[in-house]
């Protein structure tokens, strides 16, 4: 990590955001669980012998609200890792983790899943889950293979976007021919957390971590491909070979973000282009910074999604989305230099 004295502070204060997000989220909800109980629970040792108030507590922090907690931090981590690295691969501001068509091909691969009712478990993980990483996974090696090879950024759009649409259209045939399975398709693909186990935590988490630490191992080779294909070339940087490693180690860390929490969007979108504003565009200190801020959004649009409606629960990606799609219409006109 490369830090700037401001970065040090602002990366400091996010630290302090998610840790009080984390303790936040762990007291509200249809049961609410007093602050006091919470820091008994997950530190005994300071709590001086002092006993819970009730033990439902225990099980309500531990089982129900921790993984819950950890996972939607974990993905919003990596959603936002993602999208930094996306936005410096296309040098475009909107450019996401899914803009490769990535959650089309999760989500038909789910769509597909649910339609014949596949029921196996790996590791722990149920077989959508399974279908959601190996469909957004593959689709995104289809779409640089027909892109030829992703020599060109244009080419790469391009692919991302057709392929997407292709299986879109596809998993909108699916659901039309599996009517009694509409309802959970669509409810996959607004994203949701209410099934999180530690499990899911377990096998999402080294995916995310390990991705975004070769990200950040690399992240100078990508400050230079910002500036242009030509001038990377000629400082030395093998732009096709390192395009393709940043493409696939994003979109592994995004297909291990999806499989455990359907498809949310905005994230990717939202988180590292204001980081871009706050703190500069160097992808050393970018890409830290986004993990912390990704995690601390979508764990506090996740904490809304649970208690705005409360006992009812609003899919997470329709939260994510009143928040992202204003930015993102303010991206358009911007770029279209109609607001400053």
């Amino acid at each position: 990590m490369f830090f700037r004295k401001h970065q040090k502070i602002v990366f400091i204060l996010l630290l302090i955001v998610l840790a009080a997000a984390v303790f936040t989220a762990a007291t509200v909800g249809s049961a609410k669980v007093p602050f006091s109980d919470v820091m008994k629970i997950l530190f005994p040792f300071l709590s001086k012998g002092g006993a819970v108030s009730h033990n439902v507590f225990k099980v309500i922090i531990l089982k129900i609200r921790l993984p819950r907690i950890f996972l939607a931090v974990i993905t919003g981590m990596g959603l936002a890792v993602s999208g930094a690295v996306f936005q410096g691969i296309f040098r475009n501001p909107m450019a996401n983790p899914y803009i490769l068509g990535i959650s089309s091909g999760a989500a038909f691969a789910v769509a597909m899943g649910m339609a014949l009712g596949l029921q196996a478990t790996v590791l722990g993980m149920g077989a959508i889950s399974i279908s959601a990483f190996l469909g957004g996974f593959l689709t995104s090696l289809v779409v640089y293979f027909i892109s030829g090879g992703g020599k060109s950024v244009f080419s790469l759009l391009l692919s991302g976007i057709a392929i997407g649409f292709f299986l879109s259209a596809l998993m909108s045939l699916v659901m039309y021919l599996n009517r009694n399975q509409i309802e959970n398709i669509v409810y996959w693909t607004m994203g949701s957390f209410n099934a999180s186990t530690w499990t899911k935590v377990a096998v999402s988490a080294p995916v995310i971590i390990i991705g975004a630490v070769l990200l950040m191992f690399f992240s100078k080779d990508l400050n230079i491909m910002v500036t242009g294909d030509d001038s990377a070339k000629s400082l030395g940087i093998e732009v096709q070979s390192r395009r393709l490693f940043f493409l696939l180690v994003s979109t592994f860390i995004t297909a291990g973000a999806v499989s455990v929490s359907g498809v949310i969007g905005f994230v990717g979108l939202v988180v590292p282009h204001v980081l871009r504003i706050l703190t500069g565009p160097d992808h050393r200190s970018l890409i830290p910074l986004s993990m912390v801020s990704g995690g601390i959004f979508l764990l506090l649009s996740d904490t809304l999604a649970r208690t705005l409606l409360s006992p009812t629960e609003i899919p997470v990606g329709i939260i994510t989305s009143i928040f992202g799609a204003p930015f993102f219409i303010y991206l358009l006109f911007r770029k279209r230099n109609l607001i400053p």
